[in-house]
C-alpha cells in the first residue's frame, strides 16, 4: 500500500517555490496531512494527529524532495476502553507541479499481506 495527498497552492505564488515556503504551507496543512497520515493506520485503529516538520524540506530537483514529520498517533476505543498517544515519525515524498499549482504528497510503500492459500 502506497498513499498520496493532493494540496493545492495559491494561485499567487511564484515558481520555483523555496523550502521556506514549503515549510510553512505544509504546517499550515497540517491537519490534511494528518489524515493522509491516518490511512497508513486505519487497521491499527489509530490516527494521526499533531504533525510537524522535524527539518525543512529537502529538495532533491526543482519540483521535487523529501520531508521527514513527526505525529502523535492516537489509538481510542470506548468499548475497550483504550485511549493511547504515541510518538512517530515518517519520511513523505512531495512533488510540486506548477502547471496545475498543487503539491503531491506520496508515503511510503507498505507491503500489504496477502490472503493465504489453503
Amino acid at each position: 500500500m502506497q498513499q498520496s495527498w493532493t494540496l493545492q497552492l495559491p494561485k499567487s505564488i511564484s515558481y520555483p517555490v523555496t523550502s521556506t515556503y514549503l515549510e510553512s504551507f505544509l504546517e499550515e496543512n497540517a491537519k490534511d496531512i494528518g489524515i493522509f497520515i491516518s490511512y497508513y493506520f486505519r487497521k491499527q485503529g489509530a490516527v494521526a494527529e499533531n504533525v510537524s516538520l522535524l527539518q525543512q524540506p529537502d529538495f532533491e530537483a526543482d519540483h521535487s524532495g523529501t520531508v521527514k514529520v513527526q505525529f502523535d498517533l492516537i489509538f481510542f476505543n470506548a468499548c475497550l476502553n483504550i485511549h493511547e498517544k504515541e510518538k512517530d515519525q515518517m519520511a513523505l515524498n512531495f512533488k510540486i507541479l506548477p502547471e496545475i499549482s498543487q503539491v503531491k504528497l506520496t508515503g511510503p510503500y507498505w507491503p500489504e499481506r496477502e490472503m493465504d492459500e489453503i
